[in-house]
């Protein structure tokens, strides 16, 4: 219980946090401000010099579970470099882009950030962030050749790397144990197909609307963007053209918005209320990634009743499970390049890549380091997250996606609602996408 309120006052401090104090000003561009002053040899202290006078950098993310697991590696990181303090700033995925856009626009950015997918285009291309080629060339913790080259490029804009790969996930089906008991029907695995997966949650609805059989809401990453490549569609082609309109992939939306139609799953359209379908027992299934270890885990009701495993293939036996990864940044003008840089070396390092995963935090990026992550958690069977990368599908995104994501999501909302037939959500979406791509 005391951790439990411990990690609930945590939460609510740092909801508190905003950009606004992030520290830092505009400086000119300088080697100064881009480069290390001196190649870094130990990126928890060792031989690298302590930086001389006592310096806050500040460190931005969006996940309130993950911040709890940073607070500790960001104590464990001051206690071997007294002068460099940690102070980490959370928003919730929508607010961190509205302050993070408005930061980069004032010159105030954090010193250092999360990066994602959809936005490092927009901040490489408009010099909103550092490159890190020369703290890399001096570091003896930092290989770029240690990550997967997938994340590895993603993050990396005209030979120029913006961001450490600090992670990847892929998404899994979480069911809850006890609901699959109460009617008798045995546990997902790798064996189930979409149809397996149908009739289990006809089974697992009741009449009343009190319980439905799984989770089919509006989300492209843990939902629909499964469906669609495990059936052979697409969602953006090698050429840059949307992959909406295509039959394979308007067939998957059509299994998936089944679920909603036929009354097996709730319509829910917000991000925030999907984990609480699960938590509060609502549904008895539904796709979540990886790093929803720490918060699940933290979840009395999650934690007694629920399990994940492998995501059901496709009626022709096609699998895949959505691939992505974050990426750690620097703030171009930050006024302290080398203690920002020495905080994300050792993030990005195997010793910090280790520590991540052994708290749970996220399937750190360093090759070698799942099994640790594995490790970390003996409630749930989350090594399916890991056999999944075999046949991972890694996110689908473009110059301009996060435009043309939240567009499309306008179009396909009226599937869900009955207003259009899949069909037509799907060419409308298509058209929207299209636009968005005709620009970069």
């Amino acid at each position: 219980m005391k951790k439990q309120i411990f990690s609930v006052i945590l939460a609510v401090v740092l909801l508190l946090t905003t950009f606004a104090g992030c520290g830092t000003t505009p400086v000119e561009n300088s080697p100064s401000a881009s480069q290390p002053a001196s190649p870094s040899k130990d990126a928890t202290g060792g031989d690298a010099p302590d930086t001389a006078e006592p310096v806050t950098i500040t460190y931005g993310l969006w996940d309130s579970n993950q911040a709890v697991g940073f607070e500790k590696m960001a104590a464990e990181f001051t206690e071997a470099n007294p002068n460099i303090k940690i102070e980490i700033q959370l928003n919730g995925w929508s607010d961190y882009w509205t302050a993070l856009d408005a930061a980069a626009s004032a010159g105030t950015l954090p010193d250092t950030f999360w990066m994602h997918s959809n936005n490092i285009y927009k901040y490489a291309s408009n010099e909103m962030l550092m490159n890190l080629n020369d703290f890399i060339a001096s570091s003896d913790k930092i290989d770029m050749a240690n990550y997967p080259e997938g994340l590895v490029s993603i993050y990396n804009h005209n030979g120029k790397q913006y961001g450490v790969p600090k992670d990847y996930d892929t998404i899994g089906l979480w069911y809850n144990k006890t609901m699959f008991d109460e009617v008798g029907l045995k546990y997902p695995d790798e064996s189930w197909t979409w149809d397996d997966l149908y009739e289990a949650a006809k089974k697992l609805t009741k009449p009343d609307g009190s319980q439905y059989g799984f989770l089919a809401a509006l989300h492209n990453q843990e939902g629909f963007y499964n469906f669609i490549y495990q059936n052979g569609g697409t969602v953006i082609t090698p050429d840059k053209k949307s992959g909406y309109d295509n039959p394979k992939t308007i067939e998957a939306m059509e299994y998936w918005v089944k679920f909603v139609k036929d009354g097996l799953s709730p319509q829910i359209f917000g991000d925030p209320e999907r984990a609480p379908a699960m938590e509060n027992g609502l549904c008895a299934m539904g796709f979540f990634g990886s790093w929803n270890l720490s918060g699940f885990t933290s979840n009395e009701y999650m934690s007694k009743n629920f399990d994940v495993t492998v995501l059901p293939a496709s009626p022709s036996g096609g699998r895949a499970s959505i691939f992505n990864g974050l990426g750690y940044a620097i703030a171009p003008n930050t006024k302290n390049a080398d203690a920002a840089w020495k905080w994300i070396e050792y993030l990005g390092s195997k010793e910090g890549q280790l520590r991540q995963a052994e708290l749970g935090i996220a399937i750190s990026a360093f090759n070698g380091t799942a099994d640790a992550w594995v490790n970390s958690n003996d409630i749930f069977d989350i090594k399916c997250f890991i056999d999944m990368v075999d046949y991972a599908q890694i996110r689908p995104y473009s110059n301009t996606t996060a435009q043309w994501e939240d567009k499309t999501y306008e179009a396909l909302r009226g599937a869900f609602t009955g207003e259009k037939t899949v069909e037509q959500a799907c060419i409308d979406a298509a058209a929207i996408m299209n636009e968005s791509l005709a620009q970069e």
